[in-house]
């Protein structure tokens, strides 16, 4: 995992998990083996009320990947969490920090990132263009994206 300033201002200081932290986000890294990852997963569902669990894949021969990413990459935030775990490949996540300023978090294999309900993020691919992970519910039904530049949709609250 690596975390910075999308646009470091003179003398900033670097982005560090503190940052993330300050915002409600938990980093963790897991080792990639179900044996050893199941059971921290299955502590943090149990602890935050997660459900469900799913393994999700992008890659280039993925049908539709450039629609499918377009969603991601547009500002929003979930009325709950997004839980990811990556077990191959690596993706980014930007996310907004308590001054709306760009967090860049570029998760790699067995990096475990939670992105608290309300919070503006988006992500992207990288160069790779390949990700596989595990995403853990608290619906059945996943989550809804509410996109920041659709200032007539408000979230919940």
């Amino acid at each position: 995992m690596n975390v910075e300033w999308l646009d470091p201002g003179p003398g900033q200081a670097p982005c560090t998990l503190d940052d993330l932290a300050a915002v409600g986000v938990l980093y963790e890294h897991l080792i990639v083996d179900p044996v050893a990852y199941q059971p921290p997963l299955d502590r943090l569902k149990a602890a935050r009320g997660y459900v469900e669990q799913d393994v999700i894949e992008l890659h280039p021969q993925t049908p539709k990947l450039d629609e499918i990413c377009a969603k991601f990459i547009d500002e929003h935030l979930h009325t709950d969490d997004e839980v990811r775990y990556v077990l191959e490949g690596e993706g980014i996540f930007d996310i907004r920090s308590s001054d709306d300023r760009w967090m860049r978090v570029t998760v790699t294999e067995g990096d475990l990132l939670v992105v608290p309900a309300n919070l503006h993020h988006r992500f992207l691919l990288t160069e790779r263009k390949h990700i596989r992970c595990v995403r853990l519910f608290k619906d059945s039904a996943g989550w809804v994206p509410y996109y920041r530049h659709q200032a007539s949709v408000a979230a919940p609250a």
